[in-house]
């Protein structure tokens, strides 16, 4: 009897699996060294960052309220959310972190239009928003989880939902 399932093949002009696990694994580092940078000038005031202070004074001028603690929750996320998306480590949630903060800062550049205003917030929560959802690929800590070995796109999906709904509360406490 012959088989009756269908079998799938690889279209003729598609990369290696491997070959995508390397593009998400090129994405993941550039990315989250990228945003743990930023957060780390917002913490600890490295690469010429204001530091808390500096950093929670300027979100104060642009109307967050306790502008202290904005810049040790904008800071955690960016560093924390950018090692995350670095060792692949609780991807979904990484992503999250890195998008909703993010979100903030397209919302707030939106004013100086896109090009000199909010094209590179914009292409960090693209980027952030991707790995949330396609996954870590192979090389990456979640193949390690058992609970994240097969990314799941509900966990990519729900994380950025929870990241929006906590951006826009952010934005709506602004004065």
């Amino acid at each position: 009897m012959a088989n009756s399932s269908p079998t799938l093949t690889a279209a003729p002009h598609s990369a290696p699996p491997h070959a995508y696990d390397a593009g998400l694994l090129v994405l993941r580092l550039v990315l989250g060294l990228t945003i743990a940078a930023h957060g780390s000038q917002k913490l600890f005031g490295w690469f010429d960052g204001g530091g808390i202070d500096g950093t929670g004074q300027f979100f104060s001028s642009l109307g967050y309220p306790s502008g202290r603690t904005m810049a040790v929750i904008a800071g955690l996320s960016e560093s924390l959310g950018g090692l995350g998306l670095v060792l692949g480590l609780l991807t979904p949630l990484a992503g999250a972190a890195v998008a909703g903060t993010m979100i903030n800062v397209v919302w707030i550049e939106k004013g100086h239009g896109l090009v000199g205003g909010y094209e590179f917030p914009l292409l960090i929560l693209a980027g952030a928003a991707a790995l949330a959802l396609a996954g870590p690929g192979r090389f990456a800590v979640d193949r390690m989880l058992p609970f994240l070995r097969a990314h799941r796109l509900l966990h990519g999906g729900a994380a950025l939902a929870l990241a929006a709904v906590f951006a826009l509360s952010t934005l709506l406490l602004r004065n």
